[in-house]
C-alpha cells in the first residue's frame, strides 16, 4: 500500500472486478498529449466500494475510470478524483466494453454536471464513449478580493449664453395683450346686479330675494344672533327674517330652488 501512495502519473480504476491492461493504454492514447504515454499506472478495481482512493493529494497526472455500471459514479469517487489530481490533471470517464448497449448514454449527461459541480473544468463529452474534464488551478471554496474601478464622471461644459433661453422671448405681442372681457356679463363691476337682457340667472334670483324683503347680503352671508335661523322654521321665533326658507348653514348662500316662490295649486 505504501509502494501505491507514492506513486504517481497515471491511476486506472473501475467499477468492475478486473480491468483489462488493454484498456488502460487505449484509453492513456485517447488522452493523446495530455496523457502520459510511457507510464506504469496504478490500477484499482471495485472502485465504486472504496470511500478514499489510496493515493496522495495532487499526485497523480492523470486519472482514468473505465465505467461498467448503468449508474452514475458517486459524488464521492468524483471528490476523490479531484483530490489525488494534480493542478491541471486531466481525468478520462469512458464506458467499459462490457456494458450494456446504451447504458452509459443515459448517465453521460449527468456525468458531465456532476464533474462540474465538483469542481472540475473544461468538461467535454467524447462522441458519446466518454467524458474528458481539467482540475482547474483554483481550489474549490477560495475566494478573493475584487478591485472596485472608480470611473471618474465625465465632465460636461455648459456655455451659460448659449444653452439657456430667455421665457419672455417666446412670448408673442398677442400673449402680452389684456384680456377683453365680453361686455353684458352680470360679475362685471362693483355692484353685481343683474344686467339688462341677463341669462345667467341673476335677475330671478334678486328677483326673489325682493319678494322675500330680505337683502342680497343676508341671502349670500346668511347670520343669526340666536343660531337657530339655520335650523328650519320649526326653531325659527315670530319674527326671523329667514322664516319660510329652507334650512341653510350660517355664513353660505342659502339655495333656493326654482320654484320656490311658485304657487303649490
Amino acid at each position: 500500500m505504501d509502494g501505491a501512495k507514492k506513486h504517481g502519473a497515471v491511476l486506472a480504476f473501475t467499477d468492475g472486478a478486473v480491468l483489462p491492461v488493454s484498456q488502460v493504454f487505449e484509453a492513456i492514447r485517447e488522452l493523446g498529449n495530455e496523457g502520459v504515454q510511457e507510464s506504469d499506472p496504478l490500477v484499482l478495481t471495485s472502485a465504486s466500494l472504496l470511500s478514499n482512493l489510496p493515493v496522495e493529494s495532487s499526485s497523480v497526472d492523470s486519472a482514468i475510470l473505465i465505467w461498467l455500471s448503468s449508474d452514475c459514479p458517486g459524488a464521492q469517487l468524483i471528490q476523490e478524483i479531484l483530490r489525488v489530481l494534480k493542478v491541471g490533471g486531466i481525468i478520462l470517464i469512458r464506458k467499459s466494453p462490457q456494458s450494456t448497449v446504451g447504458s452509459f448514454d443515459k448517465i453521460i449527461s449527468d456525468l458531465q454536471g456532476k464533474l462540474l459541480l465538483a469542481g472540475f473544468s473544461e468538461t467535454q463529452i467524447l462522441q458519446s464513449t466518454g467524458v474528458k474534464a481539467k482540475k482547474p488551478s483554483w481550489k474549490v471554496g477560495s475566494s478573493f478580493s475584487l478591485k472596485k474601478v472608480i470611473k471618474s464622471s465625465p465632465k460636461i461644459q455648459i456655455d451659460v449664453d448659449s444653452d439657456l433661453i430667455d421665457e419672455d422671448s417666446l412670448l408673442t405681442e398677442e400673449d402680452l395683450k389684456k384680456p377683453q372681457l365680453p361686455p353684458g356679463d352680470c360679475e362685471i363691476g362693483s355692484t353685481r346686479k343683474a344686467c339688462k337682457n341677463c341669462t345667467c340667472g341673476r335677475a330671478e334670483e334678486e328677483e326673489k330675494v325682493l319678494k322675500l324683503g330680505l337683502t342680497a347680503e343676508q341671502i349670500n352671508n346668511p347670520q343669526s344672533a340666536c343660531g337657530s335661523c339655520g335650523l328650519g322654521d320649526a326653531f325659527r321665533c315670530s319674527t326671523c327674517p329667514y322664516k319660510g326658507l329652507p334650512p341653510f348653514k350660517l355664513g353660505e348662500k342659502v339655495a333656493l330652488s326654482g320654484n320656490f316662490l311658485a304657487a303649490d295649486i
